[in-house]
């Protein structure tokens, strides 16, 4: 995939794993912030600041009350309180999060 990018290309951002990483993959920086509400490894909102070509990774800590209220408020999903309950107080482990995700990419 990324050898099919221009050379000029030096830092791709992706997302989509909430899991927040920072690494060289084919002589590129690759970055993947977090996420902001449902976080994998640390709780709180995860994001990434990048400045001449480097990158800070960073976490802010959000009210999990705030944030389970608000969103159940808004929601229309069955059961949501309950399941933001878990996600936002008890966020899965990196190390979980590996264990259930890297058979299917091939670890």
């Amino acid at each position: 995939m990324y050898r099919d990018l221009p050379s000029e290309i030096e830092t791709v951002v992706c997302g989509h794993t909430h899991m927040p990483f920072a690494r060289i993959v084919d002589r590129r920086l690759v970055i993947n912030p977090g996420s902001v509400g449902l976080p994998y490894g640390r709780a709180g909102a995860h994001w990434a600041l990048l400045d001449g070509g480097s990158v800070t990774l960073g976490r802010t800590l959000i009210d999990q009350d705030d944030l389970i209220r608000e969103v159940a408020a808004a929601s229309r999903l069955p059961a949501v309180e309950a399941w933001l309950e878990e996600a936002v107080r008890h966020p899965a482990s990196d190390v979980d999060a590996i264990a259930a995700f890297g058979p299917r990419d091939g670890r």
